[in-house]
């Protein structure tokens, strides 16, 4: 995919692909076990907002968290990828949200239910701008951060990853055929925690990227 098409990632890929408890302190923090095989679910494309517009409170959620993740971008379609040749499917990178209504999660682990409102309602998937892969050399040693109205959150690093970048994409590819365009989300470090209407939400990558926005109830 050519550099123009990979910076409208967001209009062109057809899934968003996310990972849960990808670090041990975030599972430790919420009261979950370290998984043995990465934990997989989908947000809808319509999630995305970009930096500069509000994330909405969905209607009848109390307790919205923020979740700071690196994303990745595929740029070419495969399906079961070496972990080997997992890389040469990355077309670059992006700094990323995944909101979470806790509330709902919650409820819906209690109930055995999928966590579709909890992971995927409007605006649960912010984005910063496109990061090519040359910016950033490493991915996989990449420092996160977010701050609630300037006071700071989550503090993390890429490499306490559970599951590798190259290991997600082979097992995810397992699964589901990735395609120009599609995101996946890595994980969130420890520190997730609530936000409500007012705050403003601050997070950055590495000194290359950094995202800002309001939060507002729908």
């Amino acid at each position: 995919m050519s550099y123009s098409k990979l910076t409208r990632f967001s209009e062109i890929g057809k899934k968003i692909i996310a990972v849960g408890r990808n670090y041990s302190e975030h599972a430790a923090e919420l009261g979950n076990a370290v998984p043995s095989k990465p934990i997989i679910f989908l947000k809808p494309t319509s999630s995305y907002v970009k930096s500069g517009q509000a994330i909405k409170i969905p209607n009848g959620c109390s307790s919205l968290h923020h979740e700071v993740e690196l994303g990745i971008v595929i740029d070419q379609k495969g399906c079961d990828i070496p972990e080997s040749k997992a890389m040469d499917y990355v077309g670059g990178y992006v700094l990323a949200l995944d909101m979470t209504a806790r509330d709902f999660q919650d409820e819906a682990k209690k109930k055995g239910h999928p966590w579709s409102l909890a992971k995927g309602f409007d605006t649960s998937c912010p984005i910063g701008n496109f990061i090519s892969k040359e910016s950033l050399a490493d991915p996989g040693n990449a420092h996160l951060w977010l701050k609630v109205n300037d006071t700071m959150k989550q503090d993390g690093n890429t490499k306490d990853m559970i599951f590798s970048i190259p290991y997600l994409i082979s097992y995810i590819s397992g699964y589901f055929t990735l395609e120009p365009g599609d995101l996946i989300l890595t994980g969130t470090p420890s520190g997730v925690g609530p936000v409500t209407q007012g705050d403003v939400i601050k997070a950055g990558l590495d000194g290359i990227s950094e995202l800002e926005f309001k939060v507002e109830q729908k």
